[in-house]
């Protein structure tokens, strides 16, 4: 079966000794998704809602919304859910060679119910802009990665003032999805792929955590349901690429296999856009304005049991800090929520103690 393939591969991608736990050991009732971690495991179900155009409670039982346990409970449409899986399954093992060619999103697109006719507005309508996240191939009369990275060092400060950035501390603004009011949130940063964030919304302070090796996250009870999840695989290889688009002077290091696909558009200005992947697999496409040479755009997917993981960060309001061009504005959007960070202060090469990206402490909920 399709999700057999993902959990060998993901339990293959976990640290020597720091195996996490697999779904069915933490969660009820998991009949099917078993196998894969959780982080990997929620990540699946942000699938299911954008491919349906639904939320949690919708597939779950309606006092789930306030009760993790109660996400066990079963009814119909987790029943169907389980059935569309196994279906989608066999159609890829027959059709495409185990290939994940169909998933939930290929008919749903959106609708709890696939269509069964086109829509005359949606054919007469000017169709929404493509993610540039897809696989691309190297494509014909474009400029080598190299020389699109080299033209990205030189409009950040140059590779000899971006080496020397090795490190920053940072406050700024933070602001979620359905969250009323902005939050605020610290962050301290150093290469390689080693980065603590801090924010601090009324619910309760969430934290995500590298140390070059691992990844964490650290929420409320409100909002995850552990204290700390472990950032696994392809997931792990996707927040490691973020952490260090703020320390590029790696970033021909970061990926392998380099390609450059056609031009394209993001906000009516133009992007090239190069693509690689990660260590263990995933993909990473990154969008750089062709007049500035800066990056605007990183999409990167990691592989589930039933179709891809997409998660977009959006980078603007490049300031100077140290002669180095930072981004202190990002919006990272995935398939179930939003939020964006807005620095105010920026200190960099600071000392940082390497404790600060040691696995976080489970957050406390604030008082109401």
């Amino acid at each position: 079966m399709l999700w057999v393939l993902a959990v060998a591969l993901t339990v293959a991608q976990a640290p020597a000794g720091e195996r996490p736990p697999m779904a069915e050991e933490v969660f009820k009732n998991v009949q099917i998704l078993k196998g894969i971690p959780i982080d990997q495991f929620m990540g699946t179900m942000g699938f299911f809602s954008a491919a349906l155009g639904l939320n949690c409670t919708d597939c779950h039982a309606e006092k789930s919304g306030g009760d993790w346990a109660r996400y066990a409970d079963d009814n119909p449409r987790k029943q169907m859910a389980r059935r569309m899986m196994q279906m989608v399954s066999g159609v890829n093992q027959t059709y495409f060679g185990g290939r994940q060619v169909v998933t939930c999103n290929t008919c749903h697109r959106g609708t709890s119910r696939p269509n069964v006719m086109p829509s005359l507005d949606l054919l007469y309508s000017s169709p929404p802009p493509e993610e540039p996240g897809d696989p691309i191939q190297q494509a014909s009369g474009q400029p080598t990665a190299d020389q699109i990275l080299d033209k990205y060092l030189r409009a950040l400060g140059g590779a000899e003032r971006v080496g020397a950035f090795t490190s920053f501390s940072g406050k700024g603004n933070y602001n979620a999805f359905d969250d009323a009011e902005k939050s605020p949130f610290e962050m301290y940063a150093r290469g390689p792929a080693q980065r603590i964030i801090i924010a601090h919304p009324p619910s309760g302070d969430t934290t995500w955590t590298l140390n070059g090796n691992s990844g964490w996250v650290a929420a409320p009870a409100t909002d995850k349901p552990m204290p700390v999840i472990a950032i696994t695989g392809q997931e792990l290889d996707g927040a490691k690429l973020e952490s260090e688009v703020f320390f590029p002077a790696r970033i021909k290091q970061s990926l392998t296999n380099w390609r450059v696909g056609f031009p394209t558009l993001i906000n009516d200005r133009e992007v090239n856009v190069v693509q690689g992947n990660t260590a263990n697999g995933g993909t990473a496409t990154l969008c750089f304005d062709v007049e500035t040479g800066l990056l605007t755009r990183l999409v990167r997917f990691s592989n589930s049991p039933v179709g891809r993981v997409v998660t977009r960060v959006d980078y603007s309001g490049y300031r100077d800090v140290a002669g180095v061009k930072v981004p202190f504005k990002w919006t990272v959007t995935w398939l179930d929520g939003r939020s964006t960070y807005e620095l105010t202060s920026v200190e960099p090469n600071v000392a940082i103690d390497a404790a600060r990206f040691s696995k976080p402490v489970p957050s406390t909920p604030r008082r109401q």
